[in-house]
């Protein structure tokens, strides 16, 4: 397991080169949101949770609260997608180059296209993975969303 990861440099530059306040966090690997809450000392609701999908079989990411579920049938209508289903763990690794579980919601970093589920932005802060099982950033939702060039909807249930 990486200690470091390009995603995380990433990450860092552009919350750096946007003069962003964040919080680095170090903890002990987690793979779950459930995990993360509990180790970072968080409420789940707070974790921005990045799953990457295979819609019409392109790759993207779709990032909702940690306690919610995504409904796919709005989603799909939402977004006119005709296919959508949660790409495995080996197809996560090839497209991000990360592991399930450490994958960020800077889906633009990655090259994926990225949508939000606009209960994110209500938070007042967010955490999430940060390219690792071991680090996380903690920041403001309304920074995120600024920042990540996605498209913002209602798909979460």
């Amino acid at each position: 397991m990486q200690e470091t990861s390009p995603v995380l440099d990433k990450i860092l530059e552009l919350l750096k080169e946007n003069s962003i306040e964040y919080e680095l966090i170090e903890h002990e690997p987690v793979f779950t949101s459930e995990q993360a809450a509990k180790v970072r000392g968080s409420n789940l609701e707070m974790g921005a949770k990045a799953m990457v999908f295979s819609a019409d079989k392109k790759p993207i990411l779709i990032v909702v609260p940690g306690d919610k579920k995504i409904d796919t049938k709005v989603f799909k209508k939402t977004y006119k997608i005709r296919d959508l289903r949660m790409c495995s763990p080996e197809e996560v690794k090839t497209i991000t180059n990360l592991e399930i579980g450490a994958v960020p919601p800077f889906g633009n970093l990655m090259g994926l296209p990225t949508y939000v589920d606009e209960n994110l932005g209500r938070k007042e802060k967010i955490i999430f993975n940060a390219g690792s099982h071991t680090k996380s950033i903690k920041m403001s939702p309304q920074d995120f969303i600024k920042l990540c060039n996605s498209a913002i909807g209602n798909f979460s249930i």
